[in-house]
């Protein structure tokens, strides 16, 4: 990293520790948001954010690429909290940031209609997608298309278990009527999409959670030594394979429309430009894609930056050099 984009980063950073100390006073306000019906623009230098977990890094590193690609100057902040980063998209200081369709949905109708209101993400990307889109225009945000890679969750077994009892998708394991003690976190004895929705929608007989969180370490080697026989974890989980698991298909469509979708500050970088720029990786991005990438970062310890720099030249989006 060079010396100017480290003095950019720093100043960058240093607003965003300055919007957090407000915004635990006051919190960001959709009066001073502006007119949204203005111009998208096109600035020419951008700051992406990243989540600070590898599967966003990688994100935001393919995000980078294909906007320098395009002829903008592009660089990269690490933000972990959302109750920060997303203010600072509000307000132009991160100009685009990668996000989840139906989890930044509920976020948003969170934020502006309180903790207790009903979620509008669901299984459906058409409905979620219309429902992030009207929560974010007010806030001078733009969401761009989603393209086919989904992170949600996503529930495996040992795959010799799999094979003993010929399961293939959720709904096998209904109708094998098999009591399932399932390894999670605790919250998943009443999240709807854990194992209430197993039994509602599937008729699986969870028989027992097993709080060892989601898609842990502990959790996986549960299922793999036969103490639990199914785990909660992600569609992208790149792990699967070394504890000899296998994610069964949600056939029926419980869980939520997580695509991935940049998310624009409009003002800044709501351009064709960039549109186009980050668009070319819809046809190409697949949930296999990104689960091989974080397994590359994770176990074989290669950096974000030359993975995803690795799969943008392999798919002929950037040119090799």
């Amino acid at each position: 990293m060079s010396l100017l984009i480290r003095a950019r980063a720093r100043r960058v950073l240093a607003g965003l520790l300055l919007l957090a100390a407000t915004a635990c006073t006051t919190g960001p306000s959709l009066e001073n948001q502006g007119e949204v019906t203005a111009p998208p623009g096109d600035s020419k230098e951008l700051t992406i954010g990243s989540a600070g977990f590898t599967e966003s890094d990688l994100l935001a590193q393919m995000y980078a690429l294909l906007l320098e690609r395009a002829g903008y100057s592009a660089d990269l902040i690490s933000v972990t909290n959302r109750e920060i980063y997303e203010p600072a998209l509000e307000s132009g200081q991160i100009d685009v940031v990668p996000e989840y369709a139906a989890t930044f949905a509920d976020w948003l109708n969170a934020k502006a209609d309180g903790a207790d209101a009903a979620p509008v993400g669901s299984p459906d990307l058409a409905a979620t997608m219309k429902a992030l889109r009207a929560l974010a225009a007010p806030r001078g945000l733009t969401v761009l298309n989603p393209g086919r890679a989904v992170d949600q969750n996503a529930f495996a077994v040992a795959a010799s278990y799999a094979r003993e009892h010929d399961l293939k998708t959720l709904s096998d394991v209904g109708r094998a009527r098999l009591p399932v003690r399932l390894a999670a976190g605790d919250e998943c004895v009443q999240r709807p999409y854990c194992a209430p929705g197993l039994e509602k929608t599937y008729g699986i007989d969870i028989v027992a959670v097993d709080p060892k969180g989601v898609g842990t370490t502990q959790a996986k080697q549960a299922v793999q030594n036969g103490q639990d026989q199914m785990v909660l974890t992600t569609t992208t989980d790149a792990t699967l394979d070394q504890f000899g698991l296998v994610l069964l298909a949600d056939d029926k469509k419980l869980q939520n429309a997580d695509y991935v979708v940049p998310v624009v500050n409009r003002a800044r970088a709501g351009s064709a430009g960039v549109r186009d720029a980050l668009g070319r990786l819809n046809t190409v991005l697949t949930t296999a894609d990104l689960a091989s990438m974080n397994e590359q970062v994770d176990s074989w310890r290669r950096l974000p930056e030359d993975v995803a720099r690795t799969y943008l030249e392999s798919k002929k989006l950037i040119p090799k050099g």
